[in-house]
């Protein structure tokens, strides 16, 4: 028996070309996901699933990595998405669950969760950078996949712009630190406020310069955060159905716990917690 010829992507082929080469081979539903926040020292971690349109209805202006994109075109594609997409969900780890069960095993049970929490099943995954095991279904993990795939791309909008929105509304509670400005990545204007007036609750303490800046640096990083922090957290009060925009099409919001994580791949999941800068 021959083997079916092989697919070639071309990177000129655009944002859409490596779904449509999958649905070609017969996978229709194809899902990209995607998170913010795992720089960031303060607020949660936030994944994003997302199953474009086949055909031009999949085909959303302005499409980008979110990273390359104005926060102004971030809400419009966020509210294209929402709108468009056959499928949607975006999950939300606490800075407490970060701190207690590490970034790396944090990170892949909240695009798993947010993977499961799909209401069109995928028939193919495409994630970030980081292979997602325990799917059920195929998958590739492509390197910047948020701009190479389309999908990934939704889903990285998905993230940021639900991780932005959390962001401005807790320096409404903590507005000692400018969060609404730099979202909880580590600046210069974060750093000297953390130093001025010590870490806050939605800080994550395993993070090296938020424990340097609590005193508990000398901890190992599942140690470092206090028993109790003062100060209530947005996740006290998160509704249970999800702040989407009108007529948005069918998605899901909600707080993932991280647990029983599945197998995941030899990476340290306290890296990148040094301080990593985006």
């Amino acid at each position: 028996m021959l083997a079916p010829p092989r697919t070639v992507v071309r990177r000129e082929g655009g944002l859409y070309a490596l779904e449509r080469a999958l649905q070609r081979r017969g996978f229709r539903n194809v899902a990209g996901a995607d998170e913010a926040g795992r720089g960031a020292c303060a607020g949660p971690l936030v994944a994003a699933a997302a199953i474009l349109p086949e055909g031009k209805r999949g085909e959303i202006d302005e499409l980008a990595d979110s990273k390359l994109l104005t926060p102004a075109a971030r809400e419009r594609v966020y509210e294209q998405v929402v709108q468009r997409a056959l499928a949607w969900s975006v999950m939300i780890i606490p800075a407490t669950e970060v701190d207690s069960r590490g970034l790396h095993v944090c990170n892949l049970a909240a695009m798993r969760r947010a993977l499961a929490s799909l209401s069109t099943a995928p028939e193919y995954v495409l994630t970030d950078g980081f292979p997602v095991d325990g799917l059920g279904v195929p998958g590739l993990a492509v390197w910047k996949g948020d701009r190479v795939a389309a999908c990934v791309a939704a889903a990285s909008v998905l993230a940021k712009v639900t991780r932005d929105r959390i962001m401005v509304e807790l320096d409404g509670q903590f507005p000692n630190y400018g969060f609404a400005v730099h979202k909880g990545y580590i600046t210069d204007e974060h750093s000297a406020a953390l130093l001025r007036h010590g870490p806050c609750a939605e800080h994550r303490f395993s993070y090296v310069n938020v424990a340097a800046a609590s005193g508990r640096g000398n901890r190992p990083p599942r140690a470092r955060r206090p028993a109790v922090v003062p100060a209530a957290t947005l996740f006290d009060v998160v509704p249970a159905e999800p702040p989407v925009l009108p007529g948005a099409g069918e998605g899901t919001v909600g707080v993932a716990s991280g647990d029983q994580p599945q197998p995941s791949p030899s990476v340290g999941e306290d890296e990148a917690m040094e301080g990593e800068k985006r």
